[in-house]
């Protein structure tokens, strides 16, 4: 019997495997042209005509602007920044994350050359100068705040938030055959965009 569990194991892990590796990550940024009850039309900022599946448990979240002001120690957020000449790392847009959402400084791609830092708050400098302390587990970045720089939390949305000429940053799954599916998105709401 225990040859069986295991055979029907191996079997299992065998199929799940390929499965998993045969979806890729793509970002998928740009304005909702057309909503069905299961897929999602998007006109993509660099000017592609996007189809994206939507299963029927998609999660929807609308952005919702914050303040500076607001950030405390120990709020998790994300923030893509570009290096100013002397290294200084400045936040093109910052958006708290929810807890789920792994930690780091990676390289990103919202603008050429940016970085997008995820970690939790250590310090806030409110006066003068806006910079933030960011400390995820393999190490720590400070980055300026500009005042121009979008700030924004997600809020939970419905299927009725995605409406045509909305602006959307989603998560996409792609398939090998290039079909791509929505299982998250992130859209926009009375004029405040998913900065990311």
């Amino acid at each position: 019997m225990k040859r069986w569990n295991r055979a029907w194991i191996a079997v299992a892990v065998a199929l799940i495997v390929p499965l998993a590796q045969a979806q890729s990550n793509v970002r998928v940024r740009g304005t909702i042209t057309a909503v069905s009850a299961d897929a999602l039309s998007v006109k993509s900022r660099d000017g592609r005509d996007l189809t994206l599946e939507l299963p029927p448990d998609v999660a929807v979240a609308v952005a919702k602007a914050a303040r500076f002001e607001d950030i405390r120690p120990g709020d998790y957020v994300g923030t893509t920044t570009n290096a100013a000449p002397d290294g200084t790392l400045v936040a093109v847009e910052v958006h708290y994350l929810a807890p789920t959402v792994p930690e780091g400084h990676t390289q990103w791609d919202l603008v050429p050359g940016s970085m997008m830092t995820n970690a939790k708050v250590g310090e806030v400098q409110a006066t003068g100068k806006r910079e933030l302390m960011l400390q995820y587990k393999d190490g720590a970045k400070k980055v300026v705040v500009p005042a121009d720089a979008p700030i924004v939390r997600a809020v939970p949305g419905t299927r009725a938030d995605l409406v045509v000429g909305e602006y959307v940053f989603i998560g996409a799954q792609a398939a090998p055959d290039g079909k791509l599916r929505a299982p998250r998105i992130q859209v926009s709401k009375d004029g405040v965009k998913p900065p990311q």
